[in-house]
């Protein structure tokens, strides 16, 4: 894997008469009003016979744009798979899609698959880090395979691109998580230079896959530890469809865990505020919803 060196990092502190994030109640909806800007998706999603056909399903009832979070076909990113897997499912979402990569995306041909499958809405097949504005926000998309790109100038493009942004709200996404309790995946330390220069320039969420599974932390500094006025906020999302995991020692902060449920996450972002709401397949009850203001 590649090395990186730590950047330095200015923190602004902004004063706050109250918290910029609430702890929902449990059952406390989140849809999204006339208006909002809908973001909506998983990772870890088709493998030929799983759940990503029901996940799709959901999909087709909400409008929006869709993220996925990596490894969007099992077991490696062929083009065989993708067309046999996921292109009859979360394929036919394929025109309003920004896509992340995953590890095994990676197994085929460095992904190329991946990247002739999504085209320009994919990224540079170079980098496979990529950035957007939706609705007012700014989405920020990072290629967390490090063993397949250099992380080093991709560090320093991320610390750039947040710097130039001129929105009040930020997502970013990627698909290793580092917070995590998930039993089959270890939390992804190289990513915490990355998540360092979220929390310095104040971006709002920020979303991963890997495990299959849906996690919730509470909003988090640079450094891991709770910050409920300007933290960032991390969820685990590796709920697409591919296969369920179950979870190992549950990490500090952890707020919410789920194993057995497919579904999709659902963001209303709005001019200074989110809301987010985990919506199962039918059949199973598990959800997850709050809401949070823009730093």
């Amino acid at each position: 894997m590649k090395r990186w060196s730590l950047l330095a990092c200015t923190f602004l502190l902004v004063g706050l008469s109250t918290p910029a994030y609430a702890a929902p109640a449990p059952g406390t909806p989140a849809s999204a009003a006339p208006g909002d800007t809908v973001l909506v998706g998983a990772g870890d999603i088709a493998a030929c016979g799983s759940g990503s056909a029901r996940t799709a399903k959901l999909l087709d009832d909400i409008p929006g744009t869709v993220f996925t979070l990596g490894d969007n076909v099992y077991p490696d990113g062929s083009a065989r798979n993708f067309d046999r897997c996921y292109d009859p499912t979360w394929g036919r979402h394929r025109d309003r899609t920004r896509p992340t990569v995953g590890n095994h995306d990676y197994r085929t041909d460095g992904a190329a698959p991946y990247f002739a499958y999504f085209g320009e809405r994919a990224g540079d097949p170079e980098l496979g880090y990529y950035s957007y504005d939706l609705g007012g926000w700014h989405v920020v998309v990072v290629n967390s395979n490090c063993d397949q790109v250099d992380c080093d100038r991709q560090l320093r493009w991320l610390a750039a691109d947040l710097t130039a942004s001129k929105a009040e709200c930020t997502v970013s996404m990627w698909h290793h998580p580092l917070f995590t309790s998930g039993l089959d995946h270890r939390p992804a330390k190289w990513m915490s230079p990355f998540f360092e220069v979220l929390y310095a320039h104040g971006v709002e969420l920020n979303l991963s896959g890997h495990n299959h599974n849906y996690e919730r932390f509470k909003p988090l500094d640079g450094s891991g530890e709770v910050d409920l006025e300007r933290g960032v906020l991390p969820i685990v999302v590796g709920t697409g469809g591919a296969s369920h995991y179950g979870f190992d020692r549950v990490r500090p902060h952890s707020v919410v865990r789920n194993e057995d449920t497919y579904g999709v996450l659902k963001l209303a972002l709005r001019p200074d505020s989110y809301a987010y709401q985990f919506m199962p397949v039918t059949g199973k009850s598990f959800t997850d919803s709050g809401s949070g203001t823009c730093h």
